[in-house]
């Protein structure tokens, strides 16, 4: 048997913060988002509510998407930089929204790579025989960490889960190749400086605004639009495919010209690639399985299709994974 996805779900936040919204708020313009980011609008969580909240909706949606029950989940996982509290893990905390009394779980952090390490953990934890179905959660509330007087970042992200199920498929379906990799000499290019224990939070750090969102945009949009064409093109590779065999892309939603740049390297055309940036802004670690999910039930993915997951994150991450999709 293989191993692969057999349902997804997704789950946004009803609050709509559009590009004309900030003009409001910080010095910046509708189109100087749209032609720099692809941005026209973001989701924002309610203040009392958390990621646990949007990562149980996106999960109950992934297990009826899949034909399954609550206590037939082994293992959850949940990808994000922004959980509930430092512990307990927000995936302890999906798992008793949930009751499935029978899954361990813990979560993960790898910025928007997340959700790719994560599938790799699935992936070896089924394919092992450890895990029948691995829920697999993306899920992010980072509008709780921007730095809204900041323009050059409070423009680019938005609030977000996205949901897998993880189990065996049919013979030569599935997932075909994973590829993760790192490099730690980029750590400094983004940052949430404060609230760990290198710097506790105190008055000190609040005041001098370091519990934020920090990062050098010029040398992460280089980072990113040289590692998702390589990270694609290995991962096919990988796969014992050739570039002519992929047939969708799903790649983490950042900007529209690094995804441009990844869709031409792969010599897709438009419609092949799914984006909803637009829509959602950069949700992180939620970025690509909430894409993964509208594309699913928008039956824009079919049954054989070969797509390529690919994503960047901080750390810096990157990770890519092609799948056969099983309908």
């Amino acid at each position: 048997m293989g191993v692969g996805i057999i349902g997804t779900g997704s789950f946004v936040p009803d609050k709509i913060l559009t590009n004309f919204d900030l003009e409001k708020i910080v010095d910046t313009s509708d189109e100087w988002i749209r032609t720099r980011t692809g941005i026209r609008e973001r989701r924002i969580l309610e203040e009392d509510k958390a990621t646990s909240y949007m990562a149980t909706e996106a999960a109950k949606r992934a297990i009826e998407n899949a034909g399954i029950n609550a206590e037939d989940i082994d293992l959850i996982m949940v990808a994000t930089v922004t959980p509930d509290m430092a512990f307990p893990s927000t995936a302890c905390i999906v798992q008793d929204n949930l009751d499935c009394k029978n899954a361990a779980a813990f979560d993960l952090e790898a910025g928007c790579s997340g959700f790719l390490y994560g599938l790799s953990l699935a992936y070896s934890q089924v394919k092992a025989g450890l895990s029948n179905n691995v829920l697999l959660i993306g899920a992010e509330t980072l509008s709780r960490i921007i730095n809204w007087k900041d323009r050059s970042t409070c423009v680019l992200f938005g609030d977000g889960a996205g949901a897998a199920v993880i189990s065996r498929v049919p013979n030569e379906k599935g997932i075909l190749a994973i590829d993760l990799g790192a490099d730690g000499s980029g750590k400094e290019y983004l940052t949430q400086p404060a609230g760990g224990s290198k710097m506790p939070a105190t008055k000190e750090s609040i005041d001098n605004e370091l519990h934020y969102i920090n990062m050098e945009g010029n040398e992460v949009f280089k980072f990113a639009v040289r590692t998702m064409k390589k990270a694609s093109v290995k991962v096919i590779q990988k796969s014992g495919l050739d570039i002519e065999d992929i047939d969708f892309l799903i790649p983490h939603q950042a900007n529209i010209r690094i995804i441009e740049a990844a869709r031409k390297r792969l010599k897709l055309d438009e419609d092949r690639v799914y984006v909803n940036l637009d829509k959602y802004g950069n949700m992180s670690a939620a970025s690509i399985p909430v894409a993964l999910d509208e594309a699913n039930r928008k039956n824009k993915i079919k049954d054989g299709d070969n797509i390529v997951l690919v994503g960047f994150g901080a750390g810096l991450t990157w990770g890519s994974c092609v799948i056969k999709w099983h309908k």
